[in-house]
Parts: structure tokens; sequence; C-alpha cells
């Protein structure tokens, strides 16, 4: 292995980067060209399955990584003699893997916890360790801010993000009752979406009305398609946060689509852990939703944002129809 020179550092950024400190896990951070590219995390005891660790590897290289750095964040396994052999092991395999693929596994530590205070040291005992400063305010943190990236507390704060409030979706409910079919203009409803948009971004508290009226237009395809491209636009964020609330007030099959909505805009603005959560909630309620399951295949196969904007080639923007 050739050992990174500053590995404080560089775990110090897993937690802004992915949006939360990961624990008990596997994180793969993929090195290109010397630059720090994606980071891919693992559940800890996922990553014994059989070919868990060539995926790994497979989607690295597919990345365009030409290195990688392991980080095994165990609090309860970090000073385990007998774990300590179990992660060489672990190390080994993806060293191999790495290889079979032209690339290499640069460095590979174990930390006990990535906050404030959390001390990390190689995987094979070779005397190299420290102690983390607080990864919120680091280097990488101001980055996933400036980004538009939130840093959640934990895995579990980032799926509450994105679940049902049953107290705003019951008040709902009645307002939407009869809504969600094709809609008579497609332009006129695209339209009412970006002015609900609109009146996020300029700080207004949208009412059941007309999270109602937006969320029932969803189930029109024409009308989610368009919403598509305000991921690409001036009003990305605004929009996102419509998504992001519909997702949590609207029945099924309309929070899919709301769900998808914010899927696609997280994964054009690259924050894949969002990505992910949105989409797993997306297909436990539709299955068989085909964007979800499309945005899902892609986030899985290491496809980068850019190449999921190009989806939106040829399609108008929904700001200006």
């Amino acid at each position: 292995m050739h050992a990174i020179q500053e590995p404080g550092v560089l775990i110090e950024g897993i937690a802004p980067t992915l949006g939360f400190p990961p624990e008990e896990s596997l994180v793969v951070v993929t090195v290109q060209g010397g630059a720090v590219g994606c980071v891919m995390r693992l559940d800890l005891r996922e990553a014994t399955h059989s070919g868990a660790v060539e995926r790994l590897a497979e989607l690295a290289v597919r990345s365009g990584a030409d290195g990688a750095v392991v980080v095994i964040v165990s609090e309860e396994s970090a000073l385990c003699p007998m774990c300590g052999d179990q992660f060489c092991d672990l190390a080994r395999d993806l060293t191999a893997a790495l290889a079979r693929r032209g690339a290499r596994l640069l460095d590979a530590v174990v930390v006990d916890r990535i906050a404030a205070g959390g001390r990390w040291h190689c995987v094979d005992n070779c005397g190299v360790g420290g102690v983390l400063n607080d990864p919120a305010a680091s280097v990488m943190a101001a980055a996933a801010v400036a980004a538009g990236h939130r840093m959640y507390r934990d895995r579990d704060e980032l799926k509450a993000s994105v679940a049902v409030d049953a107290e705003r979706a019951a008040a709902l409910a009645p307002v939407l009752s009869g809504g969600g079919s094709v809609v008579d203009c497609v332009a006129v409803a695209v339209r009412e979406a970006v002015a609900a948009v609109h009146r996020m971004a300029g700080g207004a508290v949208l009412s059941d009305a007309e999270l109602a009226g937006v969320g029932a237009a969803l189930a029109d395809v024409r009308v989610r398609d368009l919403l598509f491209t305000t991921a690409d636009s001036e009003v990305a964020a605004s929009a996102e946060a419509l998504w992001a609330l519909l997702a949590r007030v609207l029945p099924r099959p309309l929070r899919a689509e709301a769900l998808t909505l914010l899927a696609f805009s997280a994964y054009l603005r690259g924050d894949g852990p969002l990505v992910g959560i949105a989409l797993e909630a997306a297909l436990a309620e539709e299955p068989t939703h085909r964007m979800a399951g499309m945005l899902d295949t892609a986030l899985q196969g290491g496809i980068r944002p850019d190449e999921i904007r190009g989806l939106l080639s040829g399609i108008p923007s929904a700001v200006t129809v």
C-alpha cells in the first residue's frame, strides 16, 4: 500500500461528503490523479458477503479512480485484535480486487468514530494513527455547505428527512380527494408548480390547497417530466425543497413521484446519500416505478451527475413553459 499523507483530514471529510457520520461501516474513498473523488459506504456486516468487495472495486474504477483508501468505522471493533485480523483480510481482498482492475489500494485505516476526538490507526497496526478534529469544522464541511449539502446527525436522521409527516398528510388528504389524474392543460399545471416554487423561494408557506394542486398534477407524467428540468435551473434549491415537502405529505402513488423528483435534483448536485434514501422510499411505495428504478440503477452503477443531466436534453425548461 502507498500511505496517504493526511489520513486524519481525509477521514474528517467523510461525514460532510456522505451527509452523516457513518457507524459500523466500510467506507471507500476513491482517488483520481491524487485528488479525492467519490465516497462509497457499505454496512460493515455486509462487507464480507460474497461479491461485496468486488462490487466496491468495480464501482471505484468505473468512477474513474486509479486508487482508493478504505476506512473501516467501528466503535465496537476498533481495538479488537481478532477484528483487526478480519479488517486486514478485507483490505487484502480489496487490494486484490482493485489490482485486477488496474487500480491500487493506497491506504487502509480503522477509526472508532468520525467525530471530534475519534481515534484512528492503520489496519495493519503499523504504528501510525491520530485523533480527529471536528468534521463539522473541516474544509470539506464548508465545501459541502456551499454546495447545498446538509450534514445530518446520523443515517436515521437522513431517512427521517423523507419520512411521511402523518399529521400533515392527514390534513392534506381531504383536499386531494379525487385528484391525481391527467391534467386539462400541461402548460398551466407546470406554470402553477413553478409559481409554487417561486413562492417557496420567497419564504412563503404553501397552503394545503397549493400543495394538493401541485401534488395531484404529478400524476400526469407529462407534467412530472417537465418538472425534472427545475433541477438544472436557477430555482433548483427551492424546487428540491418543494419536492421534499411533497414527499412527506402526499399519499401513494403521488408520493413516489415527489420522491423521484427529489432524487433527481439531489443526483444532479452530487448528493448521493439523499438520492439513495429518496429512491429507496420511492421504490418501497412503487416497486415498478420506471424512473425511480432507472435512477437507482444509475446510482448503483456509479453513473456521474453530468451523465444524468443529459437526460434533460431536448426537454423544454419548466421555468419557461
